[in-house]
């Protein structure tokens, strides 16, 4: 274990470890392709910031129930920390931290003025009522404070947590520097001062990188199959995008199973199969299958969607497809990542294929910022065109430097960390 890390990983679930070590060989992997400065690389491989919180909430009853929360800056050389606040029983600070990490990256390649951040609490928020989950968020920032703000950390959405949510958030931020500060948080409510084009942009920018991963490849994307797994914030909308697209959309998993039609499953009644029964199993146009059985369907692209982690190798030799897309983050493990060099199966990242989520979020920065709303074809505009070129300038790398694309886009992001590291210096 590196003495540096011991301090973070503490009581951490394996998961988070091995993630973080994962996050730490493909930095280090990164700086051999690029000849980055050790300097440089040692500043990456710790957070520049870890807060940890006791959140002390009254819940309904009257008793009071205390958790833990934390938000992290890895590295805000680039910009302000930028990075989503999510609500789950397995946050803990290494999670959070490599999360964090993955945004510094994400941020960077995506050519976006922004460091990288990321926060959460350590609760099940299903068993939570409205007035407590509001309670919890109010005391959240409160606590989090001298870390937020529109010029040093602005968070967004994720696990569990929704445009409501960050509502709440904003609310607080600004009544606590009694001044208006929208710019504070992303993912709000339109009505103060969220932005339209929000609402399915990391799905919309993972569509892009399909597109451009047939169009590079000579492939016809109309009547191709993919795989999802996922019908969540993500994966249902881009099961639908890319259903509307002239895609078969072959097989759905989620957290009840996994459903399989080889023509292609009907999105839209399948979208109302799950609204009526909490997920997609028992839906009459497919074969309901395990989850391990979803990995096994024949396809062209599968898009994991979920959580992380969920590709390992073991899923890696039984996959049948030609790419893999990686809408969820942190979706694929480093053996697995080796299975797929070995099969000749090609992965676009995370980093890279579901940055339309940030990308839209500085969007709503922007604006914020301005006091200027955009329309939602501007936002659609902006959004389509940043992705084609964070695509482009990867796969332009991997093809000069006879990497895979997972490398490439970390090469990418560590060239334009290391110019902005080295432009501030060190003081």
């Amino acid at each position: 274990m590196d003495k540096e890390a011991e301090h973070l990983i503490g009581n951490s679930s394996p998961g988070a470890v091995k993630r973080w070590y994962e996050m730490l060989n493909i930095l280090h992997d990164a700086a051999s392709l690029i000849n980055a400065k050790p300097w440089v690389v040692k500043i990456l491989e710790m957070p520049q910031r870890v807060f940890e919180a006791a959140i002390p909430v009254r819940m309904d009853d009257g008793e009071i129930e205390v958790f833990t929360g934390w938000r992290v800056h890895h590295n805000t050389s680039r910009g302000p920390a930028k990075g989503g606040i999510r609500f789950h029983m397995e946050v803990d600070a290494l999670e959070t931290t490599a999360l964090a990490a993955g945004m510094t990256y994400k941020t960077a390649i995506s050519h976006l003025p922004f460091g990288g951040g990321k926060g959460g609490i350590r609760v099940d928020p299903t068993r939570l009522s409205l007035a407590e989950l509001e309670r919890l968020t109010r005391r959240y920032t409160i606590e989090m404070m001298p870390m937020l703000g529109p010029d040093r950390d602005v968070p967004a959405p994720d696990i569990n947590t929704d445009d409501r949510v960050m509502g709440w958030l904003m609310d607080t931020v600004s009544m606590m520097k009694m001044q208006e500060t929208s710019g504070s948080v992303t993912g709000k409510p339109l009505s103060i001062g969220g932005s339209l084009g929000h609402v399915g942009a990391t799905a919309n920018g993972v569509v892009t990188c399909v597109r451009q991963a047939f169009e590079q490849n000579g492939w016809d994307l109309n009547g191709s199959r993919v795989s999802i797994q996922g019908f969540g914030k993500v994966g249902g909308p881009l099961a639908y995008l890319l259903h509307s697209a002239g895609m078969r959309v072959v097989a759905i998993a989620d957290v009840t199973g996994a459903v399989t039609n080889p023509g292609g499953l009907d999105i839209p009644a399948l979208g109302e199969h799950v609204k009526e029964s909490g997920g997609v199993i028992g839906f009459d146009g497919g074969e309901t299958i395990s989850a391990s059985e979803f990995w096994q369907v024949s396809c062209d692209v599968v898009v994991p969607a979920a959580l992380a982690l969920a590709v390992d190798e073991n899923i890696a030799e039984k996959l049948d497809c030609k790419i893999v897309v990686e809408a969820a983050n942190g979706p694929t493990s480093e053996a697995a990542d080796a299975v797929f060099m070995d099969r000749g199966i090609s992965v676009v990242p995370d980093i890279l294929a579901n940055a339309g989520g940030v990308t839209a979020s500085y969007f709503e920065w922007v604006q914020n910022r301005q006091g200027y709303a955009w329309s939602a074809g501007q936002v659609a505009t902006g959004l389509h065109d940043q992705m084609i070129k964070a695509y482009s300038a990867v796969h332009d790398k991997a093809d000069i430097l006879n990497v895979s694309m997972r490398r490439a886009a970390m090469a990418v992001a560590l060239e334009m960390l290391q110019d902005s590291i080295t432009a501030r210096g060190i003081y």
